[in-house]
């Protein structure tokens, strides 16, 4: 593996035995090689143990390092589904949304994610997103929600362009 590993003490607690430990302390020194074994063993652990939201979330993170944005999309949303109280689930969900610019989903989980905090730490990181979502908010980012319906938009454009070639075949 590459010199950029994280090395862990056998001392973690007996529910974390089973999560891997994270093989990179900046995604962009791993190699994609060892992130592609990385990747394949949190599948694997995913199938052994489905209801684990623990997993699940450190597969959505793999996934979002690997530029694999579906993937570590329906991951991150099924350790939420498992595990509504899971506050790095729904922070790392947040910051997802956030990264792609979704800003009111991510505002939106990200405020749920302050809400699950346990401590001060995870607090001060929920509310630190938080706050940087929101000035991206105020500083004129655009938030286009897609729920309005194209149907007529599409008929209208479709009846000029038809338009247009009878015009064009007339002359």
């Amino acid at each position: 593996m590459a010199a950029d590993l994280v090395k862990t003490s056998g001392k973690l607690p007996a529910q974390l035995l089973s999560i891997p430990p994270v093989p990179w302390r900046d995604p962009h020194t791993v190699s994609p090689k060892d992130l592609g074994i990385y990747i394949n063993t949190l599948e694997q652990a995913c199938l052994d143990q489905p209801q684990s939201a623990d997993l699940r979330t450190c597969l959505g993170m793999a996934y979002a390092v690997n530029y694999d944005v579906y993937k570590s999309m329906d991951a991150l949303e099924a350790a939420t589904r498992l595990d509504p109280t899971h506050f790095w689930a729904q922070l790392k969900y947040g910051e997802l949304q956030y990264r792609l610019r979704a800003l009111v989903v991510a505002e939106r989980e990200t405020a749920r994610a302050v809400e699950l905090a346990e401590n001060g730490w995870q607090l001060s990181l929920a509310r630190r997103q938080l706050q940087e979502i929101r000035r991206l908010n105020r500083e004129s980012t655009r938030n286009i929600t897609w729920d309005k319906p194209l149907m007529m938009p599409a008929l209208v454009l479709s009846a000029l362009m038809l338009l247009v070639v009878v015009a064009m075949a007339w002359q």
